[in-house]
């Protein structure tokens, strides 16, 4: 079950595949779609960043988070903490204490990153994924997302018929936001313009673009142990791993960037898993 539950995390980090077993707690799960239609309404950017925020500080509040002197927090603020202003986006970040490999970003700008995802990748690595994930709130895959989710699960309830203003939500309906927003499947346009963002998030910092290639690499081999069912229900609408790190390794030959990428050796921060005195 631990083999399974880390392979389903790591393959949403970048696959966009839903994470069916990861260990995050996101509350209730039990509401139900009412299936009613929901139309009508607008739902702007400000509207997705607002429940968004809602939603991840729920999120915040029933997960363990580093604290600031945790060496995973002390290890992200030294390699992302400079681009809390990123492109014209204000992101705000936290590590998840668990052992899943994942990371996520959501419209209001708030990046969650997994210390199990710190304990596989070296800092340009890590940031190779944090640019996807951001990519996907530049591009307003994320706002898709929480809206998608907003109508799917039918929050608005009677509402919806009655009123254009996104309502507002119980901490039940919070938590299958939330749920859904770590659980967003990204079409394969999304997905490759969230690689095309990475590596040009790696470029225009001066980063070494070829940890994008590696960090595939990485997802890639995690992949090839997950049931063939999974990808046979996911592939579908997603590029596989070995193709997109064969892209990213292109893109930097195009750029005479390429050259092979030797993972930086860094020192291990402190277990997920340490049990308390």
């Amino acid at each position: 079950m631990k083999r399974k539950s880390l392979l389903s995390a790591a393959l949403f980090v970048l696959f966009g595949f839903p994470m069916a077993n990861a260990q995050v707690n996101l509350g209730e799960k039990a509401m139900g779609a009412l299936q009613k239609g929901v139309t009508g309404f607008t739902f702007s950017d400000e509207d997705a960043a607002s429940l968004s925020k809602e939603a991840v500080v729920k999120m915040d509040a029933e997960n363990k988070i580093a604290g600031p002197k945790d060496p995973y927090t002390v290890r992200l603020n030294k390699i992302f903490g400079k681009h809390s202003n990123e492109n014209g986006l204000k992101l705000n970040y936290k590590v998840y204490l668990t052992k899943d490999v994942n990371a996520f970003a959501t419209a209001d700008g708030s990046v969650r990153v997994f210390s199990g995802l710190m304990d596989i990748m070296d800092d340009n690595e890590l940031l190779a994924v944090i640019g996807h994930e951001i990519g996907h709130v530049a591009n307003h895959d994320s706002r898709d997302a929480v809206k998608a989710a907003y109508k799917k699960e039918a929050l608005l309830d009677a509402v919806a018929s009655q009123s254009d203003k996104v309502a507002k939500l119980t901490q039940s309906q919070l938590g299958q936001i939330g749920n859904a927003m770590i659980d967003s499947r990204h079409s394969r346009q999304q997905e490759t313009e969230a690689d095309t963002y990475s590596y040009d998030f790696m470029k225009r910092h001066g980063y070494n673009v070829n940890a994008v290639e590696s960090a595939f690499t990485i997802l890639a081999k995690l992949n090839e142990g997950a049931e063939s069912s999974f990808f046979t229900r996911m592939l579908s609408s997603h590029p596989e791993p070995k193709q997109r790190a064969e892209d990213a390794k292109n893109k930097a030959i195009a750029d005479k960037l390429y050259k092979p990428y030797v993972k930086a050796v860094k020192k291990t921060a402190a277990k997920t898993t340490k049990k308390k005195k």
